[in-house]
């Protein structure tokens, strides 16, 4: 199984990403997670093949639009109002139901600074 991340960069604060992430199989759950320097991984969006969406907060419900695409394995994070707080490492998950079956991408570089 081969997750493939793409789309990070620098932005200044305010701007806007969008990072996507393309899987060579079906997965139930796909995903976005972070780890910013000296910090543990942390899950950002998630979404289910039925649509179900989970975020981690209020703050980035409010900033994020996590989305997937079923037919071609991909889900794709629209990051909106990006603040310094943002910048992290983000890693494309994805997994099955009972999550016996879990696979990260390589990592996107996502920086946030004026």
């Amino acid at each position: 199984v081969q997750l493939q991340a793409s789309g990070g960069g620098l932005v200044q604060p305010g701007g806007s990403l969008r990072l996507s992430c393309a899987a060579s199989g079906s997965f139930y759950r796909m995903g976005w997670y972070r780890q910013a320097p000296g910090k543990l991984r942390e899950m950002v969006a998630t979404v289910t093949s039925g649509g179900t969406t989970n975020y981690a907060d209020s703050d980035i419900e409010g900033r994020f639009t996590i989305s997937r695409h079923n037919a071609k394995n991909t889900v794709d994070l629209q990051m909106d109002s990006l603040k310094p707080e943002d910048t992290a490492v983000y890693y494309c998950n994805a997994r099955s139901r009972g999550g016996t079956m879990n696979y990260w991408g390589q990592g996107t570089q996502v920086t946030v600074s004026s």
